[in-house]
């Protein structure tokens, strides 16, 4: 069954201005296979939002896929579903890590601290569905690591 956009969920009066950041930050590339945008090949870029709401436009929501992936994984991935399984692909590694934090946390972290910290962020979802792990004490393990990386 196709996923749909969140009900009553609006894209934002400057959607151009961030999806032109989006596809900026990620080199005009897609971030899932790496292919340049290029409109005869196929391959428009353009910006997916993971949790499908169109409304939420923080950076770990925001793909730049190419069109081939995007309906790949506008079906695939779901946000609101525990993924406790397997892996994440490496693509997605960073903007999962940072929707854990947020989710689970209460953190909003940037993109430089979500890749500091992915060793301790993905694993955030297995530990409290499956472990029952506290989120509080995996907050303070987050906090820590982000202080020790700005300390001097």
């Amino acid at each position: 069954m196709p996923r749909k956009s969140k009900p009553g969920a609006t894209y934002p009066p400057d959607w151009k201005d961030i999806a032109r950041r989006v596809k900026d930050e990620a080199n005009w590339r897609c971030v899932r296979c790496g292919a340049p945008h290029e409109d005869r090949a196929g391959h428009t870029l353009t910006v997916h939002h993971l949790s499908m709401d169109p409304g939420d436009n923080r950076w770990h929501n925001l793909a730049a896929l190419c069109c081939p992936c995007h309906l790949q994984i506008q079906h695939k991935v779901d946000l609101d579903r525990p993924w406790v399984m397997g892996e994440h692909s490496e693509w997605f590694k960073p903007y999962v890590a940072a929707h854990y934090a947020s989710k689970y946390l209460g953190l909003e972290l940037t993109r430089r601290q979500t890749m500091g910290a992915l060793d301790l962020l993905l694993p955030i979802e297995r530990g409290i569905v499956v472990q029952g792990i506290s989120p509080a004490a995996l907050r303070e393990a987050v906090e820590l690591r982000l202080l020790a990386a700005v300390a001097p």
